[in-house]
C-alpha cells in the first residue's frame, strides 16, 4: 500500500497538470420555455384587456355611428391641437431654461436638476390643483384682485377655458422636456463653446450653430414624449373643468361612465391607441433616418 501511495506522488521538480475543465452539462428546458413567464403576464396584463376593448368596438354600426357625430369630430381636432401646442410650448419653454440651468452659474444651480427629477414623479391632477389655487374663480389671484379694487369677481377666469388647459399642459410637461436637454448638456465639450466666444460669436449665433444642433436628438425624444402623453391626458382636463374642452380621454370617460354606452366608449378608446401608436411610429422613423 505504502508503495501505491509512492508511486501516485509526482516526481521532484515535476511540473503538476491541471486537469481538463468539466464540459458543460447541457440544459433540457428549451429556449422558448424562458420567455414563455414574461410573455404570458403581458398577454393577461395588457394583450387580453386591449383584445376585449377591440372586440367590444366591432359592435354592429358602433364604428360608424361614432365617426358620424359632431362630438367625436370635435374631441379629435380639440385633442389633436392641444397636444401639437403644448408639445410646442414645452420644446421652447424646456429648451430656454435647460439653457440657463446648464450654462448660466447661479446660487443653487446643482439643486435644480435634482428638483426636476422629483417633479417628474407628482400625478398630473397636482399641478392643476395648485394653479386651480393661484388662478380660480376664488384663487388668490382672484382674491387679492377683489381685495384691491372692490370688484365682485376678479379677472382671472382662464383656466375654465382650452388656453387654462393649455397652461396647464405645458406647466406639467415641460421638466420631460428639460431632462433629457440637461443630460445632452452635461456631455457638451465645453471647448467648442470657448472657441466660438473666443472668435467673437454672440451669445444667440453660439445657441444656434452650436447648442441647438447637439440639442435635436434630445428635443426629439422629449418633444415625441410629451405629445403621446399629451394626446393621452386626463386628469388635467377634468380638473381644470373647462366647459367646451372635451379631448378623446375625456369621450371615453362620457362614453363609458356617464352614457353607459360602451361600443361607442371603445371605439374612441381605439382611436386614441392608433393615434399614439402612429405617432411613435412616425417618429421611431424619423430618429432613424436621422441617425438618433
Amino acid at each position: 500500500m505504502a508503495e501505491g501511495l509512492m508511486e501516485r506522488q509526482p516526481a521532484p521538480g515535476a511540473v503538476p497538470t491541471r486537469s481538463a475543465p468539466a464540459e458543460p452539462v447541457p440544459t433540457t428546458v428549451p429556449v422558448w420555455l424562458w420567455a414563455l413567464p414574461p410573455v404570458t403576464v403581458l398577454a393577461v396584463v395588457f394583450l387580453y384587456p386591449l383584445a376585449l376593448v377591440v372586440q367590444e368596438s366591432l359592435a354592429p354600426g358602433a364604428y360608424a355611428e361614432v365617426f358620424a357625430s359632431v362630438s367625436f369630430r370635435e374631441a379629435l381636432v380639440t385633442t389633436v391641437w392641444l397636444a401639437v401646442a403644448s408639445t410646442v410650448g414645452c420644446l421652447a419653454l424646456g429648451f430656454v431654461l435647460a439653457l440657463v440651468i446648464a450654462f448660466v452659474p447661479f446660487p443653487g444651480g446643482k439643486a435644480v436638476p435634482k428638483f426636476i427629477d422629483v417633479f417628474l414623479s407628482f400625478p398630473s391632477f397636482l399641478i392643476t390643483l395648485a394653479l386651480l389655487f393661484l388662478y380660480g374663480t376664488v384663487g388668490m389671484a382672484n382674491g387679492i384682485w377683489t381685495d384691491v379694487t372692490g370688484d365682485p369677481a376678479g379677472p382671472f377666469r382662464f383656466l375654465s377655458t382650452p388656453w387654462g388647459v393649455l397652461l396647464a399642459e405645458i406647466t406639467y410637461f415641460t421638466p420631460f422636456v428639460m431632462r433629457p436637454l440637461l443630460a445632452a448638456f452635461s456631455q457638451m465639450e465645453t471647448a467648442q463653446l470657448e472657441v466660438a466666444s473666443s472668435l467673437g460669436a454672440r451669445p444667440l449665433r453660439i445657441v444656434r450653430q452650436v447648442i441647438l444642433p447637439e440639442a435635436l436628438p434630445a428635443l426629439a425624444a422629449g418633444g415625441s414624449l410629451v405629445l403621446v402623453m399629451c394626446l393621452n391626458e386626463f386628469g388635467i382636463v377634468l380638473f381644470t373643468g373647462a366647459k367646451g374642452v372635451t379631448t378623446l380621454p375625456m369621450l371615453v370617460y362620457g362614453k363609458a361612465i356617464l352614457e353607459s354606452d360602451y361600443a361607442a366608449a371603445c371605439v374612441v378608446a381605439v382611436v386614441n391607441v392608433a393615434l399614439s401608436v402612429g405617432l411613435y411610429v412616425l417618429y421611431r422613423g424619423v430618429s432613424r433616418r436621422a441617425g438618433a
